[in-house]
């Protein structure tokens, strides 16, 4: 299995990469997908629909961003490990997390819906030797690896998850409010 030293990634991926402890890409992925169920059997469901500041994403709405993000990722590595030769674009977190509609998912779903999808994904990269998981593509005019998708896949989660016990879980912080989220278009962001 390859480890962190072995990947490509942009710099911008780094901070997710630097939010693991493990340097083994199955111990990151497996000891990730363990700590983020945890979390998410320990948030409050009145707090599943609060954002701590206006213009913030609630809980329900980050953990949609979570599974949209993972399953961008994946894809990449699919066809990075397929050796298809087309670069990849990017992709606008912000615009699809307005059109995600989150708010009117129910939060079992959301998180069924991840422990589906980071279970197959862990199959899948699993499945690939290490010649498939040092194959690299362009994504977003980026030239990232397939094992380096791995690890931001569950870097992304543990920053992620850095944010909800920093930002939402805070107990007694007054600035945590429900927000009723106003559909206004932002600036296009490009992952």
């Amino acid at each position: 299995m390859v480890n962190r030293k072995d990947i490509t990634v942009p710099d911008f991926y780094k901070t997710y990469i630097n939010a693991l402890q493990e340097d083994n890409l199955q111990e990151a992925l497996t000891n990730n997908t363990r700590r983020f169920r945890k979390l998410l059997k320990q948030i409050p469901h009145k707090k599943i629909n609060y954002a701590y500041a206006e213009g913030k994403w609630t809980i329900k709405e980050l953990l949609q961003h979570i599974i949209d993000s993972e399953r961008v990722f994946i894809y990449r590595a699919l066809t990075f490990a397929r050796h298809d030769p087309a670069p990849l674009p990017g992709f606008d977190e912000n615009n699809w997390a307005i059109t995600a509609k989150a708010p009117k998912r129910k939060w079992n779903e959301l998180v069924e819906e991840f422990k589906a999808l980071r279970s197959a994904n862990e199959l899948f990269l699993n499945s690939l030797d290490d010649d498939q998981l040092q194959q690299s593509g362009s994504a977003n005019n980026n030239n990232i690896s397939v094992a380096g998708l791995a690890f931001v896949c569950a870097g992304h989660v543990a920053h992620h998850m850095r944010i909800i016990r920093e930002r939402y879980l805070v107990d007694g912080q007054e600035k945590v409010k429900t927000i009723k989220k106003k559909k206004k278009k932002q600036l296009p962001k490009s992952k």
